[in-house]
């Protein structure tokens, strides 16, 4: 039987999981509960007791309440639920997770929630959802769920939302359960970076690996999409990777607003898998508004990209740096690197006539990176801009060269 896992605080939240749970098995469901309540005595029975989601965190739930340290029992219980979670998952008796919760019973939750792979249904009920979610949500597929009022009692506005909650979650388990690949998977997959001002390229690439037998999955450039393709790289999803737009390493360096952390452009290299990359979108940093640019930053060449976003060029300074962090990153890959280079503009806006149009930042930018990297990196600088045709089929044979040798065949 498709089963649901419902995890929560039993000792404020019990009465509310109680009604979540009739009405989820009356959806066909099975129904197992995960206490992570701490403090209060739980007001409804758990099918995983809290005593066990502790143990599962190395602790002894007594130690926790003796504590009396809020943060410090919701960091264990994350962790107890997690172990407990994926071990459910890997029996087959997880098809689809359920929470309900404010900012504590979220952590706990969505944290255990972003445990489990991609693809197992996760929903969030939260009083915290209609805000910012990131910290909770991650680069995970968590659906959030604003509750409207508190979880505090089932009244006439809590029960539409409950009902929508648990009719939600079973459909959702019963789906994951039946899902079959559609026909024609089973290809080998490529991460592919993306940004508006790369999109000719990327497009020309897709349709190039899609003829040479790979199965294309774009990601967005704009920090989360950056940290979701370096996540999912790290699980094993693709056998290689088109970094075409490495952008966010820009607004890490800068301060822009679409970092993707510390750690872009390293995944791959990590796990060895072959990696081509290219400078898409480096000649730019992403702000807000025009008027939300930081006061160091206002004699800078700004573009007003429409009215909720503000680029700004990087500098030749800047540029030499992005160069060497480029390099040092893939000299440390353990798989093979091709390194792709458009002499003549890393975006549409960065053409002669141009915006963006800086022959000398660009040219920090080339020679910073080819005198960074080891002699056995290989870079092919081209005469052409990034979106040129010529440049993106060169950019996808790469990757196919790159694939080949690893005995990943495909149907060319």
């Amino acid at each position: 039987m498709v089963t649901v896992v419902l995890i929560g605080t039993l000792d404020t939240k019990g009465k509310e999981y109680e009604y979540v749970r009739n009405l989820i098995v009356a959806e066909g469901c099975h129904v197992i509960t995960v206490d992570v309540g701490v403090m209060d005595s739980p007001q409804m029975q758990a099918d995983i007791p809290r005593e066990q989601v502790a143990e599962a965190a190395d602790i002894e739930l007594q130690a926790l309440i003796e504590q009396k340290d809020r943060g410090f029992a919701i960091e264990r219980m994350s962790q107890g639920a997690s172990v407990l979670v994926r071990r459910l998952y890997a029996e087959g008796k997880l098809h689809g997770i359920l929470a309900l919760g404010g900012s504590g019973g979220s952590s706990i939750a969505t944290h255990a929630m972003r445990s489990l792979p991609i693809g197992v249904p996760k929903l969030m009920v939260s009083t915290i959802a209609s805000g910012d979610t990131s910290s909770y949500v991650g680069q995970s597929d968590i659906t959030m769920m604003y509750p409207i009022v508190d979880i505090a009692g089932i009244n006439s506005i809590s029960e539409r939302i409950l009902t929508n909650a648990a009719a939600a979650i079973a459909a959702m388990a019963r789906a994951a359960d039946g899902f079959r690949n559609s026909p024609g998977r089973g290809k080998p997959l490529v991460a592919v970076t993306m940004f508006g001002v790369t999109t000719p390229c990327v497009t020309r690439v897709r349709a190039r690996l899609e003829q040479l037998g790979y199965e294309v999955v774009v990601f967005h450039a704009n920090g989360s999409g950056g940290r979701a393709m370096e996540g999912l790289v790290r699980e094993g999803f693709f056998s290689g990777v088109l970094d075409l737009t490495t952008t966010e390493l820009a607004d890490e360096l800068v301060g822009g607003l679409l970092s993707a952390g510390t750690h872009r452009l390293e995944a791959a290299g990590d796990r060895g898998i072959p990696q081509v990359v290219s400078l898409g979108a480096m000649d730019m940093v992403n702000f807000g508004p025009l008027e939300s640019i930081p006061a160091e930053f206002k004699g800078r060449t700004l573009y007003k990209h429409n009215p909720n976003v503000t680029l700004m060029r990087t500098s030749k300074p800047e540029c030499e740096q992005l160069g060497r962090i480029v390099g040092e990153k893939l000299n440390q890959a353990k798989g093979p690197v091709t390194v792709f280079v458009p002499l003549h503009g890393v975006s549409s806006i960065s053409l002669e006539n141009e915006f963006f149009y800086d022959p000398e930042a660009d040219r920090a930018l080339f020679e910073s990176l080819a005198n960074s990297l080891k002699p056995h990196i290989r870079l092919i600088a081209m005469d052409t801009d990034i979106n040129d045709p010529y440049f993106a089929e060169a950019a996808a044979d790469g990757m196919h060269a790159l694939i080949q040798p690893t005995g990943v065949l495909t149907n060319e």
